[in-house]
């Protein structure tokens, strides 16, 4: 495996390709809410397999805190320990631009994944496309 900072259109394509399957595929969250405004301002990355675009995450500054957000897996890749790949990633993207602050909107069902890396729950229960989510932070 191999990840790699999206700085082509056939890169981002294939991100996108990653999040119209996952989200908007798979967990139903509406098309037209899945792509926005922000994904020309994020930096995002890429996990390849053999070339092959598997997983991919953003990362967006929100005044001096770093948001994480469209982080997602193809499901014959989960379970392999990509998602700490992906989120270790984005947090180095963000020690490289001096934030000390993360943030992200975790899906209730990935609360423990996030916890297991050093997050904590900040939030009750609210739902963002259909899906219940929990704000979670970090410093690093």
């Amino acid at each position: 495996m191999k990840v790699t900072q999206v700085t082509s259109e056939q890169e981002l394509k294939a991100a996108f390709d990653i999040r119209q399957k996952v989200f908007v595929q798979e967990q139903g969250v509406p098309l037209k809410d899945e792509f926005d405004d922000f994904d020309e301002i994020c930096e995002h990355i890429l996990i390849l397999n053999d070339r092959s675009p598997v997983g991919t995450g953003r990362i967006r500054r929100i005044e001096n805190a770093a948001k994480l957000e469209r982080i997602c897996i193809l499901s014959d890749y989960r379970k392999f320990g990509l998602g700490k790949v992906i989120i270790e990633n984005l947090e180095a993207i963000a020690k490289n631009k001096g934030l000390t602050h993360i943030k992200l909107h975790g899906q209730v069902q990935a609360k423990g994944f996030y916890e297991k890396l050093g997050y904590s729950s900040e939030s009750d229960e609210f739902m963002e496309d259909g899906i219940a989510h929990v704000l979670m932070i970090k410093d690093i």
